[in-house]
């Protein structure tokens, strides 16, 4: 299966999903190209944004595996290549 280069976008809202988010990360770890986290204290929240090279199937389901955790939000975004 082609795979496809992503950035899946991470809103944290919620600290106590923070632990299940790093397992379901953990999960996916060799399709994981490189991740970054922001904290802005200012809005009582965190920023992560992961690169990912994996089949769209498996890019959607981290997508929205994260998105089902209670107060995280993400959005994946695909290269066109």
């Amino acid at each position: 299966m082609d795979s496809r280069v992503a950035i899946i976008g991470i809103i944290v809202e919620e600290e106590a999903s923070v632990e299940e988010l790093n397992k379901i990360l953990h999960e996916y770890g060799t399709y994981i190209i490189g991740r970054m986290g922001i904290p802005y204290p200012k809005k009582g929240i965190s920023i992560i944004s992961i690169a990912v090279d994996a089949p769209q199937g498996v890019i959607s389901a981290l997508s929205g595996k994260l998105g089902n955790l209670q107060g995280i939000s993400s959005k994946a975004a695909y290269s066109k290549a």
